[in-house]
């Protein structure tokens, strides 16, 4: 079913409470130079200091690279932050060099994973007026496969075909799941998401940070399936 653009706005309005997990190409970082010693610079507000290992050709392992990796943010949700840090569309296989593979969709493939961080900023409300055509196609440019998975008529709820480990960081979010039922989660606390329908919700008074990896998954379909429920 079409979405219209009313319904579209109610799902992007909680697109950020998503759990995601990283391999953007829109992302940008800044190599620093492990190789000569030099320390990476301390990191600004909002960036998240990313070190990758690897291993040479004689097998010595070696860090190859102490990225700063500044948030994904689109004008379309206002305080919302995502670092994509790492991911691929196929079994990782070793040894590996530490070479970013590039995997511009958000949610992984059914063999492929995905490693990030993402920021619900507190009290979050759904912003008046529809949304442009340029803030939908930045949101499908930076944000890609976002937009598609998201309920239009359940603002927030979304099922993925993938296994997510989330750890909340800093802040507390409800998670929401079918039927209204809701769990309070803080800093420390960590959720097993196996490919289940959910929303986040952060109504609290500060920003809540989840780190989330996600492992691609095969669902098997049945005639029983509800439609909207995501891809």
């Amino acid at each position: 079913m079409k979405k219209t653009r009313r319904t579209l706005l109610k799902s992007v309005g909680a697109i950020g409470s998503l759990a995601i997990s990283g391999g953007l190409g829109a992302a940008r970082a800044v190599e620093a130079n492990p190789a000569k010693g030099e320390p990476p610079a301390p990191s600004a507000a909002g960036v998240v200091r990313c070190v990758v290992t690897g291993q040479t050709t004689s097998g010595k392992s070696v860090i190859v690279s102490q990225s700063p990796v500044s948030p994904v943010t689109v004008a379309l949700m206002p305080g919302y932050e995502f670092w994509p840090l790492w991911g691929n569309e196929d079994h990782p296989a070793l040894p590996s060099d530490g070479t970013r593979a590039q995997t511009p969709p958000w949610f992984p493939a059914k063999q492929g994973f995905r490693f990030a961080m993402f920021a619900i900023p507190p009290a979050t409300t759904i912003r008046s007026g529809a949304p442009t055509s340029d803030e939908l196609d930045e949101v499908r440019q930076r944000l890609p496969g976002m937009l598609e998975v998201l309920e239009p008529d359940h603002p927030g709820m979304h099922t993925t075909d993938s296994v997510d480990f989330d750890v909340v960081v800093s802040g507390e979010v409800v998670m929401e799941l079918d039927d209204g039922v809701e769990t309070l989660l803080k800093a420390g606390d960590c959720v097993v998401q196996n490919g289940t329908r959910h929303a986040w919700h952060n109504r609290s008074a500060e920003k809540c940070v989840i780190a989330s990896c996600l492992i691609g998954a095969e669902r098997k379909r049945s005639s029983a399936s509800a439609p909207g429920r995501g891809q």
